[in-house]
């Protein structure tokens, strides 16, 4: 019994001093599904036109998305997954070189997103830029301890895109 209460009491002070390392929430970095939903864990999604523009991407409205993130960024320019978010409008609306210097600025606030290293990964490829694809398909294999979903899909794209000898790229809308 000693020895439970001992077991139980160091996971209480670990909980306490590290909360990240015991919940259940998916750790940080990505998460999410395939729709542009891969958020780090900054927990900067209280602005209400963030949420505006979250519906608007899931209802496939990516102009109206753009403007709204823009102003969320304008606000909160250390919010990593906005930035993501409209990396994200702004590739599926269709302008891919101009969502890269924007996956990048979330990158640089947060190196480790792993939907952003996904998304500008896709991006790179529409491009025609198989080896800067490759090189966030590197830091996403770095990032997922047993694999992610971002990693398995950007791999997934990269397979499809040398297998067609760069013909068949991941569609800017993807």
């Amino acid at each position: 019994m000693k020895k439970l209460l001992s077991v139980v009491a160091v996971f209480g002070i670990l909980a306490l001093a590290m909360p990240g390392l015991v919940t259940a929430d998916g750790g940080g970095g990505g998460g999410g599904g395939g729709d542009g939903t891969r958020e780090s864990r900054s927990g900067k999604a209280a602005d209400p036109q963030y949420g505006e523009a979250v519906k608007a991407i899931k209802a496939g409205k990516f102009d109206q998305a753009i403007p709204l993130l823009e102003g969320v960024v304008a606000r909160e320019g250390t919010n990593a997954d906005a930035y993501n978010w409209l990396a994200y409008a702004t590739r599926r609306n269709g302008d891919p070189a101009k969502a890269i210097p924007i996956y990048e600025k979330a990158l640089t606030l947060d190196p480790k997103h792993r939907g952003a290293h996904e998304y500008i990964g896709e991006a790179y490829l529409v491009l025609g830029d198989l080896g800067k694809a490759k090189e966030h398909l590197a830091t996403l294999n770095s990032l997922c301890t047993f694999s992610c979903s971002e990693y398995r899909d950007l791999k997934k794209s990269i397979e499809v895109y040398e297998k067609n000898g760069g013909k068949s790229k991941p569609a800017a809308s993807r």
